[in-house]
């Protein structure tokens, strides 16, 4: 309401300035109009045209007031509480909005592509690079990084122990036939756990049996049929410390180098998409891989713990 105010507040003073121009339009339209006095009123004709002036560039001032733009990002970062952490840091020094859209790495870079998010904020590097370089984005700036960990029930019913072999701790899944839930969404973490399969040598396409269930849902939803089910399941570490819900499960395999899980950000392709606001994603990436952005994001931590570790200046990360 407040922004609908200002806008029509706007237009009045650009009709006010325009008042000498609008008189001598209406004196060709119609000769009974004079300036001044109520006989220098607009004649209904002229109050229809101005009407329908002010409906015609309302649009246009309402965007040129539009400080906001939409992040097509990951189930982790909103799920974590990092963005309730560092957008209003962002915002007080730019004002400018960011309204997320929350959803699986592929399933974000499929809303990037259609155009409706200025900028994409993801977790699957080959996805990323696939995407800028068939021309949907402009250039990927690597973020920042945490890891994945393979959580499971405390009985153990594959045996894992307390191995860092992912591969060795999923043959041990496969073998036992130990119930393992995958979020099966073409998330990030999603891409990251069949690369992790094929790493072990399991075609899971072809050896996958009842004991492995694709729920297709994001990272809260397999990691609460996973404490319901007592199954496995590969969770980003940001997401399982921020879970509240965690019954049973424990962490049975972490710190192993193939769990290192990259984050990168890319501005949708303006060339493509010429409704992107390109100046304002761009004052967002620039802010991400800044010192203060970078240092924003070190500073955030849940009782105590890091979540994610800022790496913008790292080569290729």
């Amino acid at each position: 309401m407040q922004k609908r105010l200002s806008t029509l507040h706007a237009l009045s003073l650009v009709i006010a300035g325009l008042d000498p121009a609008i008189h001598r339009f209406a004196k060709k339209m119609d000769p009974r109009v004079k300036p001044g006095g109520d006989k220098g009123k607009l004649t209904r004709r002229m109050f229809s045209f101005l009407a329908a002036a002010v409906l015609l560039l309302a649009p246009v001032f309402a965007h040129a007031q539009d400080k906001s733009i939409v992040v097509a990002s990951t189930t982790s970062t909103q799920d974590s509480g990092l963005f309730g952490y560092l957008l209003p840091i962002f915002k007080a020094k730019t004002g400018i909005d960011v309204k997320v859209v929350a959803q699986g790495t592929g399933q974000a870079i499929d809303t990037a592509n259609r155009g409706d998010a200025d900028v994409a904020f993801v977790h699957a590097k080959s996805l990323e690079e696939k995407f800028v370089a068939e021309g949907g984005g402009v250039k990927r700036f690597p973020v920042m990084y945490n890891d994945f960990v393979l959580v499971g029930p405390k009985s153990d019913p594959a045996g894992i122990g307390r191995t860092k072999d992912i591969a060795a701790a999923l043959t041990a899944i496969k073998a036992k036939g130990a119930p393992f839930v995958s979020r099966g969404d073409r998330s990030g973490t999603h891409v990251a756990e069949l690369g992790l399969w094929k790493a072990a040598g399991v075609d899971i396409e072809k050896d996958k049996g009842p004991w492995y269930k694709e729920i297709g849902q994001g990272m809260g939803a397999a990691l609460n049929t996973s404490s319901g089910l007592g199954a496995y399941t590969l969770s980003d570490r940001s997401t399982w410390i921020s879970f509240k819900n965690k019954g049973d499960l424990v962490i049975a395999v972490e710190g192993d180098k193939r769990l290192f899980n990259q984050y990168g950000v890319i501005l949708v392709n303006p060339a493509k998409h010429p409704n992107v606001k390109k100046e304002l994603g761009q004052q967002f990436i620039d802010w991400l891989i800044s010192p203060e952005g970078q240092k924003a994001i070190a500073d955030y931590k849940i009782e105590g713990q890091q979540l994610f570790f800022p790496n913008a200046t790292v080569p290729g990360a």
